[in-house]
């Protein structure tokens, strides 16, 4: 599986336009065939930076990915709308399939 994390400082002021831009890619993303999870959340620490956390089921579907029209629009109207150039951490991790349970932590009661 290839796991992506990217965070996006986006300006203040474009707000609406970036979750606007967001939803639209997100949607998209997730109908791919080799997509297995697409994921925005928002950083409580920073409030104008938006966090991307996206899993392919391995390179070939990440490759796919970049060549799709929904992600090329995507680079191509994000430059306007972010403050500052967005953060990415890429790994290839060949033995994960997707999420499992976190043994830690279980609801009680």
């Amino acid at each position: 599986m290839i796991l992506i994390v990217v965070k996006f400082p986006v300006r203040p002021e474009r707000t609406d336009e970036w979750t606007t831009l967001a939803g639209d890619y997100a949607r998209a993303v997730q109908s791919e065939e080799g997509n297995v999870f697409f994921e925005w959340s928002r950083s409580l620490e920073e409030p104008d930076t938006f966090v991307c956390v996206e899993g392919f089921r391995d390179a070939a579907a990440g490759a796919a990915h970049v060549g799709t029209e929904a992600f090329k629009r995507f680079v191509d109207q994000a430059p306007d709308l972010v403050a500052r150039q967005p953060q990415i951490i890429y790994v290839d991790a060949p033995d994960v399939s997707g999420w499992g349970p976190m043994g830690e932590i279980q609801p009680r009661g």
